[in-house]
């Protein structure tokens, strides 16, 4: 039904200006200011995302979005220049940068965990 429809996802955040400093300066996307406060995040591939106000934001508990990314060492480096801290959940076996080698396990992906100034909780993904 929907398989030549493009899809935009969202998702909240408690502080705009923030949010906008942190995509687009931070991780580099392409962002979009419109009206209402919503940002559009525009991605490589034509992808898009809107980052919209909430009085009453509640951080995501999961993953919102996975940053695929040819060298996780390298990106992750990268983003803890820039001032990110990655995230070490337990059992989760993550080096001390953060960086959960998934591959080498034999276990997914190789993965790293992060938050945006909202508490929402992104990946680099090794692909």
């Amino acid at each position: 039904m929907f398989q030549d429809t493009p899809v935009v996802n969202g998702f909240s955040t408690d502080d705009i200006a923030k949010a906008k400093d942190f995509y687009a300066n931070t991780l580099g996307f392409t962002v979009e200011e419109n009206g209402g406060g919503i940002l559009t995040l525009h991605f490589v591939n034509g992808g898009r995302t809107f980052v919209y106000p909430k009085p009453d934001h509640q951080p995501a508990t999961f993953t919102i979005m996975n940053i695929m990314v040819e060298d996780i060492e390298q990106s992750v480096d990268a983003l803890i220049a820039k001032g990110v801290t990655f995230e070490h959940y337990d059992g989760s076996h993550a080096d001390e940068k953060g960086i959960v080698w998934g591959k080498k396990a034999n276990q997914g992906p190789n993965i790293a965990w992060f938050k945006d100034p909202a508490g929402n909780i992104l990946s680099v993904l090794e692909d």
